[in-house]
């Protein structure tokens, strides 16, 4: 007690100054780091053996992307090109056979391909035409033709329905084709690694969208199309060449954009902490924090 005049004062003393002292050891730990155990898990190592798998299977992906995308530009090509040269299997592609004898200004047989229309030995075509009117097999008000088909589009040629079925169906196919190419050139930077496999991911699902519709309108356009002639009496047949192609072209970019995918979410095995463990480590080092304050704090009082 302190006394200030007729008063008494109660002293209040400063609390003594911790002081820490630091070694020069550099193997000394200091007190508020954090135990080894959640260090080692907050910088996880991963061994060059680790990493050239990882590498290996990265290219190895890219690889097989390539040979598929490959192998769909092909057969959408064999699709697009049918008609141009009398070659096979240029020759035995069309997307519809029927007979058509009796239509004013058509073959006793037509062939419909991507850009002609032929005979029935995909010879001696007419075109070609960029996305042609489905009714340029023949001739303007032709007489005979099916009632489903005869319409004012194209020339007074082709149906309503016909005439934008066969169109859009056949811009996407063109459309589809671009961005192939594009993810096949794209596929060579899946080789390299999770980045180049999702650039060539996005690119390659665009393509199986585009795909994915053209190849659904042409074959709702011609079967509608097959239909529609036997129900005049007509013999009409699709083009298993054409639809092969295309469903074949279909399914390797399918395994294309699905090997892309793998190659986007790595090796699971060796990879580093997810974001709930790092969010885990966050806290715990935290509580370590916390824990050091309060014990500094019992070290004061």
């Amino acid at each position: 007690m302190v006394m200030v005049g007729n008063k008494r004062h109660r002293a209040v003393l400063a609390p003594p100054i911790r002081t820490e002292t630091f070694s020069a050891n550099p193997t000394t730990t200091l007190e508020n780091s954090p135990p080894p155990a959640i260090a080692k898990h907050l910088h996880p190592q991963q061994s060059p053996y680790q990493t050239a798998a990882t590498m290996v299977k990265q290219a190895g992906l890219g690889l097989a992307s390539i040979i598929f995308l490959s192998g769909s530009i092909v057969l959408l090509m064999f699709v697009i090109l049918s008609g141009v040269k009398d070659t096979a299997p240029l020759n035995k592609t069309y997307f519809l056979e029927a007979k058509t004898a009796g239509i004013t200004g058509a073959r006793d047989v037509t062939r419909w391909t991507y850009f002609y229309y032929c005979n029935d030995q995909n010879t001696g075509c007419w075109g070609p035409w960029p996305a042609p009117a489905f009714g340029w097999a023949w001739n303007q008000n032709a007489a005979n033709v099916p009632p489903a088909l005869e319409g004012g589009h194209g020339g007074d040629t082709t149906s309503t329905e016909f005439f934008y079925l066969w169109r859009f169906g056949w811009v996407t196919y063109l459309i589809a084709l671009f961005f192939t190419v594009i993810a096949w050139f794209g596929s060579f930077l899946a080789c390299c690694g999770r980045l180049g496999s999702a650039l060539a991911f996005m690119v390659s699902a665009a393509a199986l969208f585009f795909l994915s519709i053209a190849v659904s309108l042409m074959t709702a356009t011609f079967v509608k199309a097959r239909n529609a002639f036997r129900v005049a009496g007509r013999d009409a047949e699709i083009g298993t060449y054409a639809f092969g192609f295309s469903w074949g072209a279909w399914a390797a970019l399918f395994i294309a954009t699905f090997l892309f995918f793998i190659g986007i979410r790595g090796d699971k095995g060796h990879k580093g902490p997810s974001r709930f463990s790092r969010k885990r480590s966050v806290r715990s080092r935290r509580s370590f924090d916390v824990n050091s304050g309060h014990r500094v704090k019992e070290d004061y009082s």
